[in-house]
């Protein structure tokens, strides 16, 4: 395949207008585009909720299946919330102006089973470079039982898609944690992300290391001290990894593939019609903009519009600049989708799903 190109005929008055209103708007309010003092508070928040559960599951006190369960399930709420409140914004580089303090920080994706440096490359350049675009957009690229794009063959197995996604959701960490980052590392250094074969060996090393640690503290040490089953406690570090898999999955899925948004399809060139940021908000849906507490909880992503055309900023600024980005589409008349609840998202989520799996 052709590698994908946008419309750049010239940067638009829409978008010369939208960053122009948003940088005056921190001008004038005097507030920096990073994080401050409230994100400290929720990465040693985040960082206690994942790690205290697992603290007292390895010290061997606990005794209960009930409690162990508990506990590990606590600790998978913690692990959403490092990776959507904590790594997100400092693997974009917007948690602080601190280009070490961001590097340190992305290590928290390390820290949860999962490769910051693989996650840059899927996340960072081909979901936000080529949102919606199938064999572009790695977020889209499922196996063949799963059809997120109406731009993929369909099998008679999608009909029943909406049915049994929540399953595959639940798993996707699981399968982070094990294989993912190793397949995917191996096919990004076949596009060309890693540029020498020493590079992609010393990578592969550093994923298994932090992997090795991951499981140290997260399942070994608890088979170890904690006095019940291995296979109950097997089954308990799975329940983490299955809520987390499914919050991560909902969030994320339900901004993206959606009956409103689109699925641009490039040309024989590799050339997609509409300029990049007019293609962010065609392909992009917010959800629930008036739930604070649900916003801070996962990190600002109910407003997924401003954090694909400002990935560089904070996701603690998303509300306020998504009055000045709504008003701005509004006067452009280019496309702002939103929906006034997370559950109408995620009813349209499965109502596409639905559709993906007929059409």
């Amino acid at each position: 395949m052709k590698s994908i190109k946008f419309d750049k005929t010239g940067v638009s008055d829409f978008s010369k207008t939208l960053h122009l209103r948003v940088n005056e708007y921190f001008k004038t309010s005097n507030k920096d585009k990073h994080g401050d003092r409230s994100m400290v508070f929720k990465t040693i928040f985040m960082l206690s909720a994942f790690f205290i559960p697992l603290g007292f599951i390895g010290s061997g006190l606990v005794t209960s299946t009930w409690l162990l369960f508990v506990l590990y399930i606590l600790s998978g709420l913690g692990m959403a919330g490092i990776g959507m409140g904590v790594m997100h914004d400092a693997i974009h580089g917007s948690y602080s102006k601190s280009p070490l303090i961001n590097k340190y920080l992305g290590y928290t994706m390390n820290l949860i089973g999962a490769n910051a440096s693989v996650w840059r490359i899927q996340h960072n350049v081909l979901h936000h470079s080529y949102t919606n675009i199938d064999h572009g957009d790695d977020d889209i690229n499922a196996p063949f039982f799963l059809r997120f794009t109406p731009n993929a063959k369909r099998y008679w197995v999608h009909r029943f898609q909406y049915l049994y996604i929540w399953f595959f959701y639940g798993l996707s960490t699981i399968s982070w944690i094990t294989t993912k980052d190793f397949v995917r590392a191996n096919r990004y250094k076949k596009m060309g992300y890693f540029k020498a074969d020493g590079d992609f060996r010393k990578e592969i090393l550093k994923i298994t290391a932090w992997k090795a640690l991951y499981y140290s503290y997260a399942l070994v040490l608890p088979l170890i001290m904690v006095p019940l089953p291995a296979w109950i406690i097997i089954l308990a570090f799975l329940s983490m990894h299955f809520v987390t898999g499914i919050l991560i999955s909902l969030v994320f899925q339900t901004a993206h593939i959606l009956s409103e948004t689109t699925f641009p399809k490039a040309d024989e060139n590799g050339k997609i019609a509409n300029e990049w940021i007019t293609h962010q908000l065609a392909t992009t849906s917010n959800y629930a903009p008036k739930s604070k507490i649900f916003s801070w909880l996962i990190g600002g992503l109910n407003f997924q519009v401003e954090h694909h055309l400002f990935p560089n900023i904070c996701h603690i600024h998303y509300k306020k600049i998504s009055k000045i980005v709504a008003e701005t589409a509004q006067e452009f008349k280019v496309p702002y989708l939103e929906k006034k609840t997370f559950l109408l998202a995620l009813g349209d989520h499965v109502k596409m799903l639905r559709q993906l799996g007929r059409a």
